[in-house]
């Protein structure tokens, strides 16, 4: 199976400085891309990867060096502590959806094929887009993609879908596309779907809060001097990710001590984020939004 090629693979791993003998964590194993990359760099370490999606286990390796965790990495601490995993020297988050993911009909992530309105990362979750576009009220409708999606006309997307949804359940991604079509411009509906798409994939999934919840439990499982490499694809990911690495909270509000020094369990390594390389960005363009921060663990 080609899952996914992964981006920024030297940067990520130069990022994580990794010790030959320590643990390692690939937060989003997908295809195995970056875990195979880690595995190379050590000898009598270990690396735990972690993925909700149950398609990954087809790419599992097969090294004593390496536990596959079928669970969201939300879930990390407590199963690394069932492992006895902690402390780590380093982890690793590829937040995007993986090429797997996205060019498979059947889980409804693209705009570009016709499926069913899915988009759970987990199978054995309740929640579905088509749950979301069929049962949500107007209201709610609009601030998931207000917030989720960025989306300037959010209400009138909504009042289209609820609109609709009073004729017939909306269950497929050509059902909703249809529905929304003339909401946008003809240049720009590739990118007002993909908003669309993404505002409810973040729905589904709990996105920022999984993010939100593993960031927080980054800091209190890597050793002092351990790296943390996040690679976002959306302002709204990176924007955690900056905040709780420079501040060690979401709001970006700096907190000092008495003596005015910042306190913050991470010091920042890039203080702007890398993209890709241009001719990473020509073979893959999947890269080009990718925005790759890497972090400290300071002295507790």
């Amino acid at each position: 199976m080609i899952y996914h090629q992964p981006v920024m693979l030297e940067e990520c791993i130069e990022g994580l400085a990794i010790s030959p003998s320590g643990r390692y964590v690939d937060a989003t194993f997908g295809g195995g891309g970056h875990s195979r990359a880690i595995l190379d760099k050590l000898s009598t370490g270990h690396l735990f990867g972690f993925d909700q999606d149950e398609d990954t286990r087809q790419n599992a390796l097969n090294d004593p060096r390496f536990t596959l965790i079928e669970q969201n990495f939300r879930y990390m601490k407590n199963y690394l502590k069932l492992f006895k995993g902690t402390p780590v020297n380093g982890i690793l988050a590829d937040l995007g959806v993986s090429s797997y993911q996205i060019d498979e009909p059947s889980k409804g992530f693209s705009t570009r094929f016709d499926g069913p309105l899915d988009m759970r990362m987990d199978r054995r979750k309740d929640l579905t887009a088509a749950g979301i576009v069929n049962s949500y009220e107007e209201e709610k409708l609009a601030m998931v993609f207000k917030l989720y999606g960025e989306l300037h006309n959010a209400r009138q997307i909504a009042r289209r879908i609820t609109q609709r949804r009073q004729e017939t359940d909306l269950l497929t991604t050509a059902q909703l596309r249809e529905a929304l079509r003339g909401l946008t411009r003809p240049q720009t509906e590739n990118k007002f779907l993909a908003q669309v798409f993404q505002a409810l994939r973040i729905e589904v999934n709990d996105e920022l809060g999984a993010l939100r919840e593993f960031l927080e439990q980054c800091r209190d499982i890597l050793i002092p001097g351990g790296r943390l490499v996040v690679m976002s694809y959306h302002s709204l990911e990176d924007r955690l990710v900056k905040n709780f690495t420079r501040t060690g909270n979401f709001e970006g509000e700096p907190q000092k001590d008495f003596f005015g020094n910042l306190i913050s369990p991470f010091t920042p390594i890039n203080r702007k984020p890398l993209s890709a390389p241009e001719a990473e960005q020509t073979n893959n363009p999947r890269s080009r939004s990718a925005r790759l921060r890497v972090a400290e663990r300071r002295n507790a």
